[in-house]
């Protein structure tokens, strides 16, 4: 399943699927289904009925970012760990899908997004007649906090690079350098799951994080060893994973981007805080339709 790079795209036809939040552990059901041209992504609190239940994906949209990355409207309608399916969506060039819920939280699944492509591949992909635009990177974004960061630069394509190092032996220093499309992502970073380390679960679940969170959809690490009968799915699961996750944070800016991130130590806080700095700096981007089309139009 290939898609035009110049053309905006939705689901071909709805798709329904189920599952369990990482962190609130509620059994939630969701609908993806096609939208218009130019209305991005959506998700719709199916659940809630007293207040605007619509909560469109905008970079601005995110209001915590703690092991996860939570997105809400003006009425304070919630929709939480949206990034493996936001990843999924970036990767497949779905710019526009409504995505209905009846629940808090996006379900887990088995912590990476090859489920979600799954589920993307059953609905199908529908061109639209709509040109799709891009998030050029004309300058140097870069935000820090202490020895971790996040950056955006100007590149050809798009490009992920990420870093992280850890005290267990489980993961030490971990680097993946990417350019990804829909290919590459398939088949390099879509099945890597998320991770936690058992020392934090009673902490985590104590403040409302981590009660759907299992071995069923995590990695789950005891001092220097993986818990996980099956182990891991790639010896640098772990830093793959965090690419995976900068893909799905990025993708709230609502348009594909042509420059290169890159991560080093960072997290959701960190992927949005570049996301908020590249949206307060107009000079530093620009919107254009792909490369080809571009040239054809000069």
């Amino acid at each position: 399943m290939s898609a035009s790079a110049y053309f905006q795209h939705t689901v071909a036809g709805p798709v329904i699927f189920a599952g369990v939040g990482l962190h609130t552990g509620a059994h939630v059901r969701v609908a993806v289904r096609p939208a218009s041209p130019d209305a991005g992504i959506v998700f719709v609190r199916t659940d809630v009925a007293d207040r605007d239940n619509r909560v469109p994906v905008r970079g601005d949209a995110v209001c915590q970012t703690q092991l996860g990355t939570v997105i809400a409207n003006a009425a304070q309608v919630k929709v939480s760990t949206i990034e493996h399916l936001m990843a999924a969506l970036a990767a497949l060039s779905i710019d526009n899908a409504v995505i209905e819920l009846d629940g808090p939280e996006v379900p887990i699944m088995d912590g990476s997004s090859e489920p979600f492509v799954q589920i993307l591949d059953r609905a199908g992909r529908r061109r639209q007649e709509a040109t799709r635009r891009y998030i050029e990177i004309l300058e140097p974004i870069l935000v820090t906090d202490g020895d971790k960061f996040a950056s955006l630069t100007p590149s050809d394509r798009f490009e992920v690079a990420f870093e992280i190092a850890f005290g267990s032996q489980a993961i030490g220093r971990q680097r993946v350098d990417l350019t990804v499309d829909e290919e590459s992502f398939r088949s390099e970073l879509s099945n890597c799951r998320t991770f936690g380390f058992v020392r934090d679960v009673e902490a985590l679940r104590a403040i409302g994080l981590a009660r759907g969170g299992s071995m069923d959809n995590a990695v789950v690490i005891d001092g220097d060893r993986v818990l996980n009968p099956e182990g891991l799915r790639r010896p640098d699961e772990f830093v793959r994973h965090k690419a995976l996750d900068a893909i799905g944070d990025l993708y709230v800016l609502g348009a594909p981007i042509i420059g290169r991130f890159e991560g080093v130590l960072a997290g959701h806080g960190l992927n949005n805080a570049v996301v908020r700095a590249l949206m307060a700096k107009p000079r530093a981007w620009r919107l254009r339709p792909h490369a080809q089309e571009l040239a054809e139009a000069v």
